[in-house]
């Protein structure tokens, strides 16, 4: 078993993840500026649901680009409850994977300890992305005043990256992948 990283604010696990090493070219010259292209940090934060997966699917599809590397965060209770890490560890493996095979993208997870809103947003500023995305629940406006929303809490609270909020399945795009 690793070690749980206490930070100043909250507790994180980082996640081993199968390796999958992509064959990427290297990236030529920019005819502008002759700056050699690097690939992007692309932040998603995940959870069990089919809205996670949905914006999950989304960012492959439309943001995600070959030498990209995508950062996989979940917010849990506790990292050090030993069946929640393995079920949300099985997820992140699952989904590097899926990563892998459909975009051809490395893969980082990190499991954090906390308010999810928060966690994301300090990863967010840890991380320094080019956008995070994440999915929502599609509750009503009264519900999600009432209880809190982690996307709007995010919209409103990353200042370090664009927050990408990905309408479910139902709003459209039924079947991404």
């Amino acid at each position: 078993m690793e070690t749980v990283m206490e930070d100043e604010e909250y507790n994180y696990r980082d996640v081993v993840l199968p390796t999958l090493i992509p064959v990427v070219p290297e990236p030529g010259l920019e005819r502008e500026t002759g700056e050699r292209r690097r690939g992007r940090d692309i932040l998603i934060a995940v959870d069990h649901g089919p809205k996670s997966k949905h914006a999950f699917d989304w960012a492959l599809i439309h943001l995600v680009r070959l030498a990209d590397t995508i950062h996989l965060v979940h917010a849990v209770s506790s990292v050090r409850n030993e069946i929640v890490y393995e079920t949300s560890q099985g997820l992140m493996e699952k989904l590097a994977v899926e990563a892998f095979e459909v975009a051809m993208v490395t893969t980082r997870a990190r499991i954090v300890e906390g308010d999810a809103g928060k966690v994301i947003c300090k990863e967010a500023e840890r991380l320094k992305p080019a956008a995070v995305v994440m999915g929502t629940r599609g509750r009503g406006l009264i519900q999600s005043v009432l209880q809190g929303s982690v996307s709007e809490y995010c919209f409103h609270n990353c200042k370090s990256a664009p927050v990408i909020i990905v309408p479910g399945k139902d709003a459209g795009d039924e079947s991404l992948i």
